[in-house]
């Protein structure tokens, strides 16, 4: 057993710590309608744009992956998330703004399916697959610490040197993730097919004629595109009750914390009740807290509630994606991996406009909508204990 592959897990738990430093976190929503004088609406289309972007590159970025490899494919993405960053923040116009999300859709979609595949890879080389789990907890926590670190940051930073510098900042921690990717040795498993399209091909058809991944990812894509939007809407809620900017960071940081600690809970979860029941209640309370948040009127309720749908909603995305692994093969593993989140975003390009539009006309209306949906795919999910491998 090579010892630079028990590196890699450590060298990606560091890079997705530095990769998540995003200093516009706690102040998200003021950069665009304060610097970047959008409305709600306007906001909501782009990231629909965003995820438009995302969608027609992200199963074709998954193939890219399974063909070059997974290493040289993140280091694509993070250049190409630099180069989004200077043109972002190069001028406060709407179809700038679009041309910034079409670089960060690009590295999201080159970054979607190739990281998780470079780790379960690395699993299966030093034999710790039936750490997955665990694995991609730390994994996911170790980028929802970089979120509680960098939220509180960034509101220091838009105090002192403005809204724009939150974005522009981001250019550093990413140039130091550049390097760490440089530094990890590849995990091979199988030979890489010479043909690029049957890659893709083969990986999409064995996703859709796999019953337990469908399965599996309907639940986690109708409750994780829920969730989203508690990220664009929280902070709306806080300006509405009168809460200052100040503290957009450090509720941000709790938002994140309250995701770390719910994503290490889950085998205790899993212990007390069943996975299938962690699995439900998850998915439940997220629309339940959705539902208090929008019926409250203080935020001694509201902002408990909204931390409380991060916690649920936003941190399932981890414990699905180490139970989909046990029926993906290799060779196809990026790219299987990268059209579950294509579905997703499909989704997302959807209603993105639809929930910007909703909010605009009632914020707490809204948040009452989305609180119904979650818990109604709750109730209809078909996944199983058995679909459940550990």
């Amino acid at each position: 057993m090579d010892i630079n592959y028990k590196s890699n897990i450590w060298k990606m738990y560091l890079a997705n710590f530095f990769a998540s430093l995003h200093f516009i976190g706690g102040v998200l929503v003021p950069f665009f309608t304060d610097w970047g004088k959008l409305t709600l609406t306007q906001v909501m289309i782009l990231q629909a744009w965003f995820m438009l972007c995302i969608v027609i590159m992200e199963v074709p970025s998954g193939a890219i992956a399974d063909f070059i490899g997974r290493k040289k494919t993140l280091a694509i993405a993070l250049i190409i998330n630099i180069i989004g960053i200077f043109i972002y923040t190069s001028r406060p116009y709407f179809f700038i703004f679009m041309i910034g999300e079409f670089c960060w859709a690009s590295a999201g979609a080159l970054f979607s399916g190739a990281h998780e595949a470079f780790i379960y890879d690395t699993l299966k080389i030093i034999k710790k697959t039936k750490d997955s789990k665990k694995v991609f907890a730390r994994f996911e926590s170790s980028k929802l610490i970089g979120m509680i670190v960098s939220a509180p940051v960034g509101s220091i930073i838009a105090s002192i040197y403005g809204l724009r510098a939150t974005m522009f900042f981001i250019i550093y921690p990413l140039f130091i993730t550049f390097i760490i990717v440089l530094s990890l040795k590849e995990p091979v498993l199988y030979k890489k097919s010479k043909n690029y399209f049957k890659i893709l091909k083969k990986g999409v058809r064995s996703f859709y004629k796999n019953k337990t991944l469908n399965i599996l990812a309907f639940d986690m894509v109708s409750i994780a595109s829920i969730s989203y939007f508690i990220i664009w809407l929280y902070q709306p809620v806080l300006k509405q009750l009168n809460i200052n900017i100040s503290y957009f960071g450090v509720v941000h940081a709790l938002l994140a914390l309250a995701q770390v600690i719910v994503i290490n809970s889950y085998s205790f979860f899993e212990r007390i009740l069943s996975k299938k029941k962690t699995i439900f209640l998850t998915a439940f309370l997220t629309g339940a807290m959705f539902i208090i948040s929008g019926l409250s009127k203080t935020g001694l309720l509201a902002i408990p509630a909204i931390i409380l749908v991060a916690g649920f909603g936003l941190s399932r995305r981890p414990l699905f994606i180490s139970y989909m692994n046990k029926f993906i093969p290799s060779s196809e593993r990026a790219t299987i991996l990268s059209a579950v989140s294509m579905v997703r975003r499909l989704v997302l390009v959807i209603v993105n406009p639809i929930v910007g539009l909703l909010a605009d006309w009632s914020l707490n209306f809204t948040l009452i909508i989305l609180g119904c949906a979650a818990i109604l795919f709750s109730l209809i999910s078909r996944v199983e204990e058995e679909h459940l491998i550990d």
